[in-house]
């Protein structure tokens, strides 16, 4: 998927909604546990009830692998589910990969040509021949940590050099080198307010996956104002928020309205742009 079918998608929903599949055996229904494959079975229910309401999934690969053989074959089959019955949804592989050079090729291969999707995070603290693997494969993306949700990100992220520049920001001005903004996005936690001005003025053109707004307490009015450009340029995950809002045998209902009161405050702010 290129940038300009990722805008389409988004004024055509009236959304910038990307649904965090972070799937926890120990917080699903109980009834799902009856399931041959409990965590597909959560997930299928959850795509099917806000499809129409997102334009992106991101399964967190912890969750999966937290469960071994099992949940990875969970993850494969609602990667697979969403490509066959949402051909439109943009699927990132939220790992968070980065390693030396032949170690990412083999990270990439996973997800571009064994899985085929879309996308995956990756952290770029080993500098750039532990990200240029990932931008080898055509129409793929790399979604590199820039500014995280955490509280643990000021440790590191915001830290100044000689020059007064945050490692954030080296880490946005550098990592252009690498790749445009047609091939590479960046990770920018919705709790960190106004940095998103200083941050669109390094990258005014890249598309920013959003995470930490709901759960974590970031605000969506405060992430449109300072980080949306003239092609929304946002991708706003939740996860808890949506996924997990109810735990009775009506869940798929209750996070369909979660997502679609979401969904309705973002297009509120698309008015800005489309």
């Amino acid at each position: 998927m290129d940038k300009q079918q990722l805008f389409e998608n988004i004024k055509r929903k009236k959304s910038f909604l990307c649904v965090g599949l972070d799937t926890d055996i120990k917080k699903i229904p109980e009834h799902l546990l009856k399931e041959e494959d409990p965590i597909f079975a959560f997930n299928k229910a959850i795509i099917d009830a806000t499809a129409d309401l997102c334009i992106a999934y991101k399964p967190n690969l912890a969750f999966y692998e937290s469960m071994g053989v099992k949940g990875w074959i969970a993850f494969e089959k609602t990667v697979q589910y969403i490509k066959k019955n949402y051909p439109d949804q943009f699927i990132i592989a939220d790992a968070k990969r980065g390693d030396i050079g032949n170690t990412s090729a083999m990270y990439a291969r996973t997800f571009f040509e064994e899985l085929n999707i879309d996308s995956v995070t990756v952290a770029p603290y080993m500098g750039e021949d532990s990200v240029t693997p990932f931008l080898t494969y055509e129409g793929k993306w790399v979604i590199l940590l820039a500014l995280t949700s955490n509280k643990g990100s000021h440790d590191f992220q915001l830290t100044e050099d000689l020059n007064g520049e945050r490692l954030f920001e080296k880490v946005l001005r550098k990592s252009q080198e690498w790749g445009s903004d047609d091939r590479m996005m960046y990770v920018v936690g919705a709790t960190q307010g106004r940095a998103f001005e200083d941050i669109r003025k390094i990258v005014p053109n890249h598309f920013l996956l959003v995470p930490g707004v709901g759960a974590q307490g970031g605000s969506l009015d405060e992430v449109c104002k300072y980080g949306m450009n003239s092609t929304c340029g946002l991708i706003v995950n939740s996860s808890r928020g949506i996924i997990y809002v109810d735990k009775t045998e009506k869940f798929a209902e209750a996070a369909r309205k979660a997502a679609q009161e979401v969904q309705v405050q973002m297009a509120e702010q698309l008015k800005a742009i489309l």
